[in-house]
């Protein structure tokens, strides 16, 4: 079980959104690098970075934020956010990401998934984003007629690495993690799976050390985790199974470079 954190980037900064709207972002970090940075000495071993403009674009955006995290960690990165051609594909794999997530083009245009797959293996993951059951596109601004069992099984030869299921009407606002629909989804492929939207709290983390949940890959926090609701030790230390309690001193996750 892998916990993600999140660095969701708008206009070169680390940013939070609730529900994916991008009129209500909160600014934590002016400086990604040194947030990323700042999540590796707290022990993470793989970053989750969303192009929130690039979303919405249709192409990436946030270029020069993401390379200058690149060069700035050394642990995996996978990356999401305007990823909707196979030279963008290879683009970012070429300068070392680890996984690109395919969102909306998995929806329009899956021989996409089915080619990147084949050329980079093990290296593509599916983001698949859920509003009122639908799956939602182009930044979440759109929703399709497709369910997420229904796209999530569209993939199910093609050698997909991971799906990253999300739960937009908990994104953002602390309600939880969705652990039935995702499940849900869990069972109807056999793609690992990574739960996001809505982790809110360390009993969160302890839900998803249930046996129902090993099927799971892992999981994304982002504002909780920003707003210093997770201790990263502590929510680590139970992921790995170290039951007893960590005891440190509580507060928010200082924000690297946020501006005064």
């Amino acid at each position: 079980m892998i916990l993600f954190p999140a660095i969701d980037l708008k206009e070169g900064r680390c940013v939070r959104l609730i529900q994916g709207d991008m009129k209500q972002a909160t600014v934590f970090s002016d400086s990604p690098a040194d947030q990323a940075a700042s999540f590796v000495e707290q022990g993470f071993e793989w970053l989750h970075i969303v192009d929130l403009d690039g979303a919405f674009a249709g192409r990436p955006m946030n270029a020069e934020a993401v390379e200058a995290i690149l060069k700035r960690v050394s642990i995996p990165i996978q990356l999401g956010g305007g990823i909707r051609e196979m030279r963008t594909i290879e683009g970012w794999l070429s300068k070392g990401v680890r996984r690109v997530i395919i969102g909306t083009a998995a929806v329009r245009d899956p021989g996409l998934v089915r080619e990147a797959a084949r050329v980079f293996p093990g290296q593509i993951a599916v983001g698949i984003d859920a509003k009122d059951g639908r799956v939602a596109v182009d930044g979440w601004a759109q929703s399709s007629s497709m369910t997420a069992e229904e796209l999530g099984r569209r993939f199910e030869d093609a050698g997909v690495a991971a799906i990253i299921y999300t739960d937009i009407s908990r994104d953002g606002i602390l309600k939880g993690l969705n652990i039935p629909m995702t499940l849900a989804l869990a069972e109807a492929v056999s793609i690992p799976v990574i739960a996001s939207g809505g982790l809110a709290s360390l009993a969160d983390i302890e839900r998803l050390t249930a046996p129902d949940c090993a099927r799971l890959a892992g999981a994304i926090t982002g504002r909780a985790l920003y707003d210093g609701r997770i201790d990263p030790v502590e929510a680590l230390a139970l992921l790995r199974g170290e039951r007893k309690a960590v005891t440190l001193a509580t507060g928010p996750v200082p924000p690297a470079g946020t501006a005064a």
